[in-house]
Order: C-alpha cells, then sequence, then structure tokens
C-alpha cells in the first residue's frame, strides 16, 4: 500500500480514524495543535509533521477533521496552505461537519489549483469510530471518490457517494436533524415516565421492543436514565453547532423547521448552563430542569 495520508485534526473523531489508518498499513503523518494528541498518535505508530506548510509535498492525500467551516478555510489556506502548493494529484477529504455552501466554494476554489476535494462527512460516534462502525457521506467528483475507496473502506463499515461537491454536507446535517430529535423525543418520553414514576428499565426495555424503537434507545438511553453524561461521546455543544448549520440552510431556501428551532432552543439552554461538553445525551436534563424549576 503506496498511499501515503496526511492527517489534520487528531481530536476524538481524528484520532480514532488515524489509528485505524495506521493500523490498515497507510504511512499517516500527522498534525495538530495539542501536543498530547500528537504524542498519542506518535505512539500509534504515526509520523509527527514538523511544519504543516511542507504536508502537501509529502503525501498523496490529506483528511481534515475539524470544528466548523471556518477552521477549515483557515487551516487550508493558513496552515497547510493549499493555494500555495505545487503537488500534483493531492486529494484533499473533508471529514468535517461543514457548511455546504462554504463547503463547495472551497472546492471550487481547490480545484483551480489543481487539488480535488471530497466532503466526506460521518455519521457515529467517536466509539464507533474507533471501531470503524460509522458511515461516510460523500460529496465531490466520483472518479476521485473511487479512488479513495481503499481509505474509506479502512474507516467505515459502509460509504455512500451522494453526488457533487456539498453533497455529502448536506447529507450530514439531514442525518444529523433526524437523530438529534430522536435523542430531543426520547428524553421527553423517558422524563414523563419517570415523573409520572414508571421504572426506567422498565421503559427502556418496552421502548426497545415497540413501535418507538430507534437506534437512539440503545446508544442514548440508559445514559440519560443514569445520568452518564461525562466523558462525551458527542458533545451538546457540537451538536448545537450542527443544528445551527441546520437553521441557517433552512433560512436560505425559505423551508421552515419548526421542530428544529426548539430544540436548538433547549440546546442553547444547557450550554448556557456550562453543560456543552457533556455527552448529547443530556439533552434529558433539559427536562429535569424544567420540572425542577
Amino acid at each position: 500500500m503506496n498511499t501515503t495520508i496526511g492527517f489534520v485534526g487528531l481530536g476524538l473523531m481524528g484520532g480514532g480514524m488515524a489509528r485505524n489508518l495506521i493500523g490498515s498499513g497507510f504511512r499517516v503523518i500527522g498534525y495538530d495543535l495539542d501536543s498530547d494528541k500528537i504524542a498519542k498518535f506518535i505512539a500509534a505508530g504515526g509520523e509527527k509533521s514538523e511544519d504543516p506548510e511542507t504536508m502537501a509535498a509529502q503525501v498523496d492525500v490529506i483528511i481534515l477533521s475539524l470544528p466548523n467551516s471556518n477552521v477549515v478555510d483557515q487551516v487550508v489556506y493558513n496552515t497547510i496552505r493549499l493555494n500555495k502548493t505545487q503537488r500534483e494529484n493531492l486529494i484533499l477529504i473533508d471529514t468535517t461537519t461543514a457548511d455546504p455552501g462554504m463547503s463547495k466554494t472551497l472546492a471550487w476554489q481547490l480545484q483551480e489549483k489543481g487539488v480535488a476535494m471530497l466532503d466526506a462527512t460521518i455519521s457515529g460516534t467517536s466509539k464507533m469510530c474507533a471501531e470503524k462502525d460509522i458511515t461516510f457521506m460523500v460529496g465531490g467528483d466520483k472518479g476521485i471518490f473511487q479512488e479513495c475507496e481503499n481509505i474509506f473502506s479502512a474507516l467505515a463499515a459502509q460509504t455512500f457517494y451522494l453526488g457533487p461537491n456539498g453533497s455529502g454536507a448536506l447529507m450530514k446535517l439531514i442525518v444529523n436533524l433526524v437523530l438529534g430529535l430522536n435523542r430531543m423525543v426520547l428524553a421527553e418520553g423517558l422524563s414523563l415516565g419517570k415523573h409520572a414514576g414508571v421504572d426506567a428499565e422498565q421503559m427502556l426495555n418496552v421502548l426497545k421492543n415497540s413501535a418507538a424503537y430507534s437506534k437512539a434507545v440503545d446508544m442514548k438511553g440508559l445514559k440519560m436514565t443514569s445520568e452518564d453524561f461525562l466523558p462525551a461521546e458527542g458533545k451538546l455543544a457540537f451538536h448545537l453547532k450542527d443544528v445551527r448549520l441546520m437553521l441557517d440552510l433552512s433560512r436560505q431556501l425559505n423551508f421552515p423547521l419548526p421542530l428544529s428551532c426548539l430544540h436548538a432552543q433547549a440546546l442553547t439552554s444547557l450550554v448556557a448552563k456550562g453543560r456543552g461538553e457533556w455527552d448529547n445525551s443530556a439533552i434529558i436534563s433539559f427536562y429535569n430542569d424544567l420540572v425542577q424549576s
């Protein structure tokens, strides 16, 4: 396997992906501002990038795992400086939960510099990422996607090609909209049951075996009833960022999202109370606060 990969952003998701690539035999050169994350990456067999501006010349593919589209633009232009690269046939894979419009614009700008970009968003938690149980949703040139299929196979249980640039970012918002509201309605039901005196274990058992079942019951039900919110597999603050992207898109399209508006208010309330680092199952604490107030 001759592909060399540069990896920027070695946090919960990025670190897991980088380790899986190393385990699959790829040479991986990594960069992160956090020295502890770099140390863990090196311990797993990765190589530290001594100068991120030279990364493009050293690798065939660069993967980004960053907080948002604004950070992506800063890293692309100011850190790894892809606008200055002379490297031919370079591919950029952005796994960030991105603004679809900004992602498309970046892809067009990089194409003018000879860099092909895929927006390859992820459905799954950091735990699922470490276990290669995530799903990729990919937008970009189909031929470039096919060139990278071995990379996606090393990282994910399944991968969907969705069309031109921006398609992966758009699908991620749709998936997260449905997933987030699944969590919120689960929290509402569990909170009502608790207030009515129904046993938590019994509620979860019935929900798992009824028409109301969703994967949210398996992934977050016990965390909600036991208030097991730290350490987080997916943070409330991160999901609030995603919901705000959904609402931005809804305004651009003049398409109403009334449930997501309520969801944003609930998340904003929890983040304002200092709970942004809590697991997203902590949406149930929004209901706990209402009853206690």
